[in-house]
């Protein structure tokens, strides 16, 4: 079961069927894809949507494998503007932002919910995540949650082949980050 959740600005409200039309209309854009990984067709196909909700996330949430949220403004809750996803395995969070919402804080916020979601609601002791180098607002992010970055590798993002960055947390690291943090 994936809850409700929320932040000072932001609603995650976790993903349904019905939110492949919007995510259609604001996910499909160079800028936001050149950096995710190569799994995700490009071009973005016109059923792409559908088929990654119905097919893809929406499974793999009934099989308790990833948590996946579409987040919404709390002064437009009706309006999705991007999607943040936790899962097992190697690595653990994922997110995008549409365009228009991009460079607020926001990711930022979505990010620190999902980090004590990971932590104190399922219990994982560590949480690592990729991504490619040159992605300097998802850095920002890491840099500012107290991740530390733990090697660099290769990866194939929509955009080509990439140095990538992994950056990873543990649980007692976070509590010690917020805890600073007041």
């Amino acid at each position: 079961m994936v809850p409700e959740g929320s932040t000072e600005r932001l609603i995650l409200r976790p993903l349904e069927l019905e939110d492949a039309p919007r995510i259609q209309e604001i996910f499909p854009h160079w800028e936001i894809v050149r950096h995710l990984l190569d799994i995700v067709p490009w071009p973005y196909p016109d059923n792409g949507a559908l088929h990654y909700v119905r097919d893809l996330a929406l499974p793999a949430v009934e099989r308790g494998e990833e948590w996946i949220w579409t987040l919404r403004l709390k002064t437009a809750p009706a309006q999705m503007i991007g999607s943040l996803s936790l899962r097992c395995g190697e690595y653990n969070r994922g997110f995008w932002l549409g365009l228009a919402w991009q460079g607020q804080g926001l990711m930022n916020e979505a990010c620190a919910w999902s980090n004590d979601f990971w932590f104190e609601r399922l219990g994982f002791p560590l949480l690592r995540v990729a991504k490619a180098a040159g992605n300097t607002a998802s850095r920002r992010i890491s840099e500012k949650q107290g991740m530390r970055l733990v090697r660099t590798t290769e990866k194939d993002y929509v955009c080509g082949r990439l140095t990538s960055e992994i950056w990873e947390i543990t649980a007692e690291e976070w509590r010690e980050w917020k805890a600073r943090r007041g």
